[in-house]
């Protein structure tokens, strides 16, 4: 059972993806997750999938509608402004934030690691394609076939809703 939450985000990691039929391009992470008032995380929900633009902003809003989420935050380098014209010409007319990587995904994922490791950070059901992703990082790198989109949209997550051990 999750406790009452204080903040549901809905995440998004965008890639190339033209929809359900392109298997050369990485799919779309797209995650939901929240923090309650004790300051544990949850991650509450995996869409990741292979969507077109269109689909996924239309994703993201419904996930926004269906949890009552405050924010939709995505990754702006693959397209940059595009991401915000998307969320927004699917009717999507909520709270956005964009976050720019500066910094490789395994560098970005280690303070959530220990979030992970100070039972600070539980999963509301399994997700064992992001899981696999989340268990490829190692301080080397990521280790994976093809990119972490799940885990990174779970990892742009994580640090918003735990900004002082990110920062």
């Amino acid at each position: 059972q999750v406790p009452f939450l204080a903040r549901i985000t809905v995440n998004i990691d965008p890639s190339g993806c033209e929809g359900p039929e392109d298997y050369r391009s990485d799919e779309v992470g797209i995650t939901v997750t929240a923090k309650d008032h004790q300051k544990r995380g949850y991650l509450l929900e995996d869409a990741s999938g292979r969507y077109s633009p269109k689909q996924w902003a239309i994703k993201a809003k419904e996930l926004y509608d269906k949890w009552g989420a405050d924010v939709i935050i995505a990754e702006r380098n693959y397209g940059g402004a595009m991401v915000k014209a998307v969320i927004r010409a699917a009717g999507a007319h909520v709270p956005f934030r964009e976050v720019k990587a500066s910094r490789g995904k395994h560098v970005r994922a280690e303070p959530i690691a220990t979030l992970y490791s100070q039972g600070k950070v539980r999963h509301y059901g399994r997700f064992p394609h992001l899981e696999d992703q989340l268990m490829a990082f190692s301080t080397s790198g990521y280790k994976g076939d093809r990119s972490p989109d799940r885990a990174d949209a779970m990892v742009w997550a994580v640090a918003d809703l735990f900004p002082s051990i990110t920062a």
